[in-house]
């Protein structure tokens, strides 16, 4: 392992234990309605409060990392993390798995919070947010896989989630404990704000659109191509491997193409792949769709991440931008089963893919705009376009009063023609008399 990859190790643990839940959403949300007095409805609202909460927490500490510390605060998320889903696996009382689901949504937020700050700060952010969607699509890929073979209850996901808070804080001991003295003390203004909401606000219908099909494709495949149970969860066990490649592409390709043709063209066909595995009439069409689907999904989604870190080092655009991706979670179940329940499956994934389409433009543009980074009036590097580290010198704008000059009384002698003629040989001191002086 390189030493980029040995530093970037707690980051990329962190990352996955904030992000766990919301991959595992679709198994916490059918073993709540096969195992509680729950409708299939009530179970989803459970599970859009946990990712509400989640969101909550970035929302709210997005700005207060390097304040708290980040050592404290992934603690503080981490053991929040740790009993609120483990309550809630232990306990079959209703209020009491719904209090430890949104306390458990709340400690994943403030743990997806620290991480997501901290990997922003790093030279290459997109490098180490593609480790940490590889390592939880791993990881949730083979929770997949364990989960069944465990038996039933509805506990054993949040059990599992859990389980990998404790396991994660260990990394916590390698985080600085107080405030990152490298940055100032000053709180600095949150930079490229239009550009950052534009983002932000497009993310929420991007991952809305996302799971909003994610939360029905069992139905699709059990419902609508007839396949078994068992087929349909071969097929998600080879979407998530198909994830995993795709996430190690996008980690080779990096910024080789810029981000704003990733995001843009790697949309686009999302909303292909969307629209494709809505229609889906059997084993194959479904499996293309579904593996096409999660093949680009998480690629996309490490450049959105990238995207948010570039727009600010501190890294509170990147945590904004993960938490408007939970909040689109949130909803995405909720608006697939409205959808599909009203227009049947092949209209839903039209709307879906449609909506994709439109938000390609605004994410390309956003893109381009904050990484071309056009010399600003205003300032001036010395050397002409110096490279980005170079820091700027302020220039005073257009209309500022001009500072009062000082007097300046000069006194001695006469000053004749050749003591203001240009510089030359012949002008130094003791040099002869010569055209310019009449002596």
């Amino acid at each position: 392992m390189s030493s980029r990859h040995r530093a970037a190790w707690p980051l990329v643990a962190l990352f996955t234990a904030g992000y766990l839940a919301s991959y595992l959403l679709p198994t916490l949300v059918g073993r709540l309605d096969d195992h509680l007095p729950l409708t299939t409805p009530q179970a989803g609202v459970l599970g859009s409060v946990l990712l509400l909460c989640s969101a909550s927490a970035g929302f709210l500490l997005a700005s207060r990392v390097e304040r708290l510390g980040a050592r404290r605060l992934s603690r503080a998320g981490l053991l929040l993390t740790a009993a609120g889903y483990g309550t809630a696996a232990a306990t079959t009382v209703l209020p009491l798995v719904v209090a430890g689901a949104a306390v458990g949504g709340f400690g994943s937020g403030t743990t997806m919070t620290v991480a997501a700050g901290r990997i922003a700060a790093r030279r290459d952010p997109h490098r180490a947010s593609t480790l940490g969607l590889l390592a939880v699509s791993a990881t949730a890929g083979a929770l997949y896989l364990i989960l069944p073979a465990l038996g039933g209850g509805h506990g054993l996901p949040l059990a599992a989630v859990a389980v990998v808070a404790l396991l994660v804080w260990p990394a916590t001991g390698h985080l600085p404990d107080s405030r990152d003295p490298s940055v100032a003390t000053v709180a600095a203004p949150l930079p490229h704000r239009r550009a950052g909401g534009v983002l932000a606000g497009a993310i929420v219908l991007w991952a809305l659109c996302q799971n909003a099909l994610w939360g029905v494709s069992g139905r699709i495949g059990t419902d609508q191509a007839g396949l078994s149970e068992a087929a349909v969860g071969a097929v998600f066990a080879a979407a998530l491997g198909a994830g995993l490649l795709g996430i190690l592409g996008a980690s080779a390709l990096g910024a080789r193409f810029g981000r704003a043709a990733p995001i843009g063209v790697g949309t686009v066909l999302i909303a292909g792949c969307i629209a494709a595995s809505a229609r889906a009439d059997g084993l194959t069409s479904f499996a293309t769709g579904e593996i096409a689907w999660n093949t680009l999904y998480p690629a996309v989604l490490s450049y959105l991440i990238g995207l948010g870190a570039h727009l600010d080092p501190r890294g509170r655009w990147a945590v904004m931008v993960g938490s408007a991706s939970a909040l689109g979670v949130a909803f995405g179940p909720l608006a697939g089963s409205l959808l599909s329940e009203h227009a049947g499956f092949p209209v839903m994934g039209l709307a879906l893919g449609t909506t994709l389409v439109l938000l390609a433009a605004p994410l390309t543009l956003v893109a381009v705009h904050t990484t071309t980074r056009p010399l600003s009036f205003g300032l001036v590097r010395r050397g002409g376009l110096a490279s980005p580290g170079t820091p700027p010198v302020p220039v005073p704008p257009l209309g500022t009063p001009d500072q009062p000059l000082a007097p300046l009384s000069v006194t001695g002698r006469h000053l004749t023609r050749r003591a203001l003629s240009t510089a030359g040989p012949g002008t130094g001191p003791g040099a002869g008399g010569g055209a310019g002086d009449g002596g």
